[in-house]
This record gives C-alpha cells, sequence and structure tokens, in this order.
C-alpha cells in the first residue's frame, strides 16, 4: 500500500498515512482536530539502480554502441524477401 503524507493547513501539522488509493483523505488533523487537511506531492521513494535494462538503456550521458552482428549469423528475413523473388528459396520465381 502506498504511503501518502498530508499537512494541516491551520496547524501545520505533517504526517504520513498508509492507505489503500481508493481510502479517502483524513478529514480532520489528528494533532489539532481542524478540518484542513491536505495532501502533499512528493518524490517516488524509490531509485532504480544497477545493470537493468534502465539504467543501461534510457540513462543519459554516455553508451556504448550494441556490438555489430557478423554477416551470415543472422536467420532473419532479409530485404526483397520471399514473394519479390529476393529469397531464392520458395520456387515461385
Amino acid at each position: 500500500m502506498p504511503i501518502y503524507a498530508y499537512q494541516c493547513q491551520s496547524c501545520g501539522h505533517a504526517f504520513d498515512l498508509m492507505q489503500k488509493m481508493t481510502d479517502p483523505a483524513p478529514e480532520t488533523c489528528p494533532s489539532c482536530g481542524k478540518a484542513e487537511v491536505r495532501k502533499q506531492l512528493s518524490a517516488a521513494g524509490f531509485q532504480l539502480k544497477g545493470s537493468g535494462w534502465y539504467a543501461t538503456d534510457f540513462k543519459g550521458g554516455s553508451s556504448a554502441k550494441p556490438a555489430e552482428k557478423e554477416s551470415g549469423t543472422d536467420s532473419g528475413p532479409k530485404t526483397g524477401g520471399c514473394g519479390s523473388g529476393g529469397c531464392g528459396g520458395c520456387g515461385t520465381h
């Protein structure tokens, strides 16, 4: 469950609540009892670190280019493949 930060606009008391996304916001301040509670905007509580795809592929700065493939090792379709006579394996041309 996410932890939400709230602050009372009347007394300035700040507090956190662990609640479901569907739970209603608190109506009163636990410190002064007034109905002046507002949700605070805060940063995410986690960072993505390590050698995962996020850190290596989308992070700014210098990046290494992927290694070139050797010719003849790719078994995927070639440009002008089957149907245009480029493959030579379908026997239609």
